[in-house]
């Protein structure tokens, strides 16, 4: 199996002056049945304060939460974040309260391209 590294390339607008290009990004959260927020009282405080705060941090760094989905009886959830750089992205996932949650589970952030954008480069090559 063969991996290349593609580099993201994100625009602050188009160029007819359109709405800025976001990066879609997916948040794959993994927590042990022990630190299930639904039975932990730590992992709930925490959990509770970040959702609290998390739409004044989404503002804060341009990011916008397109959904959140949870596997309950697996303890995961996938969350898909559109921003306007990884910078961006990653400076909201670095924010304490967003920290606070990392302390109970796994995070692992990845940036995608709809099946479309993923065709469109497959072809240019």
């Amino acid at each position: 199996m063969c991996f290349r590294k593609t580099a993201v390339t994100v625009t602050a607008a188009n160029a007819k002056g359109g709405e800025a290009k976001m990066v879609t990004f997916l948040v794959i959260s993994r927590h042990s049945p022990a630190d299930c927020p639904g039975h932990n009282e730590k992992s709930r405080k925490s959990m509770v304060e970040f959702m609290s705060k998390a739409p004044e941090l989404l503002t804060k760094h341009g990011v916008k939460m397109v959904g959140s989905w949870s596997v309950h009886s697996e303890h995961w959830t996938v969350q898909v974040f559109e921003a306007p750089s990884f910078e961006a992205m990653q400076a909201f996932s670095m924010e304490p309260e967003n920290m606070s949650i990392v302390n109970w589970q796994t995070m692992e952030l990845k940036a995608a391209m709809t099946l479309e954008e993923t065709w469109k480069m497959v072809q240019a090559q």
